[in-house]
């Protein structure tokens, strides 16, 4: 079996840590985020038995936060390579490694105690030899400061490179069925072909971050997104048991893209991003049952507007109007408020599907 799914947190940080542990040459690692203390020391303990351990980090951010300075301290001291991500990008969100040019990890996790242990995450262990040797000609290209083209026969889905047709292609794809988790969906032609999805019979579920949890910059198209989605009748739930992180799509219960890739245009125009397409009977069978116990555990997202003026409150109201949401009632909706606000959603709904009969 050349590759595997490993699911967060139901399976542990366990077989990083094993992986890591039985390095014998070298590991190249390649994270947005790495601050848990377990993968620390077993990054260190790596280089202390004579592993070549090079790291990658992003860097300090523009207003002088960096959640990786205490590893990137720890690391040094220890005598591990350390570097800034590649400068080309404002952000590499890619959470990737490789462990002696034979095994790669492709991650919507970062190495932080929250994924590892409290978050709804996902990576695919491959042993595939062009899928390794794709991860490593990047690293290489990154850590030499160099160009990184994956070409036309690329095998995994790159930013910035592939990454928007792939996914818009796969979504085409579905016949059936598309499900999905992410944190959030901002980028207008995924969600034009979401629509479109909904529109010619796939039964389309989401699941998404509440409002709320978005960061007050992201909310205009965040809360649009979502809103664009639920008036053509997907259903858009939020998880209850687990903080959601991942980046799944799965088309047709039979294959899925997971990685780092936010359904966001910063991640398709900006940044570094990984991800890779898997149908393996063995994954895609266990992506589909833990799908289905997410979604028996979320309860689906109220986005009316009186619903995220008081979801929102907490942002003040500036935020409230550059949503368009009104002063309204922030209190618990009345009865006939509620009722408008299924008459415009009916509305919406059916004009939306006559735009689509329309295209068609």
């Amino acid at each position: 079996m050349s590759r595997r799914l490993i699911v967060l947190p139901n399976d542990s940080p366990r077989a990083f840590l094993k992986s890591i542990a039985n390095a014998k040459q070298s590991l190249r690692i390649k994270m947005f985020l790495f601050s848990d203390p377990s993968m620390r020391k077993a990054v260190i303990a790596a280089h202390e038995r004579g592993v070549k351990v090079r790291v990658m980090l992003n860097p300090v951010r523009r207003d002088g936060t960096g959640e990786n300075k205490g590893t990137r301290k720890a690391l040094e001291a220890a005598g591990v390579e350390v570097m800034d991500s590649n400068p080309k990008f404002p952000v590499t969100h890619e959470k990737s490694f490789v462990v002696d040019s034979t095994i790669a990890y492709i991650n919507s996790l970062n190495w932080d105690t929250e994924n590892l242990e409290r978050t709804r995450d996902y990576a695919i262990e491959t042993k595939h030899a062009r899928e390794v040797n794709e991860v490593i000609e990047c690293f290489e290209a990154d850590w030499h400061r160099h160009s990184f083209d994956p070409g036309d026969r690329a095998r995994l889905i790159w930013c910035v490179a592939n990454a928007r047709e792939r996914i818009a292609e796969f979504i085409d794809s579905a016949k059936h069925s598309l499900w999905l988790q992410h944190e959030r969906y901002q980028d207008p032609i995924v969600l034009e072909r979401l629509v479109r999805a909904k529109m010619r019979g796939v039964d389309v579920r989401v699941m998404a971050r509440p409002p709320h949890t978005l960061k007050e910059k992201k909310l205009p198209e965040g809360v649009g997104g979502l809103r664009i989605l639920d008036d053509v009748g997907i259903k858009i739930h939020k998880l209850r048991h687990l903080k959601l992180h991942a980046k799944l799509v799965m088309a047709d219960g039979e294959r899925a893209i997971v990685g780092s890739i936010n359904l966001a245009p910063g991640s398709f125009d900006e940044r570094r991003e990984l991800a890779i397409e898997v149908d393996d009977d063995k994954i895609v069978h266990r992506f589909r049952h833990v799908i289905e116990h997410d979604w028996k555990h979320s309860r689906p997202i109220d986005l009316s507007d009186e619903a995220l003026r008081r979801d929102l409150k907490e942002f003040g109201p500036e935020v409230i109007r550059n949503l368009a949401l009104g002063p309204g009632n922030t209190s618990e909706d009345e009865p006939g408020e509620a009722r408008m606000h299924e008459k415009r959603k009916s509305s919406r709904t059916g004009s939306a599907k006559n735009v689509a009969k329309k295209r068609r």
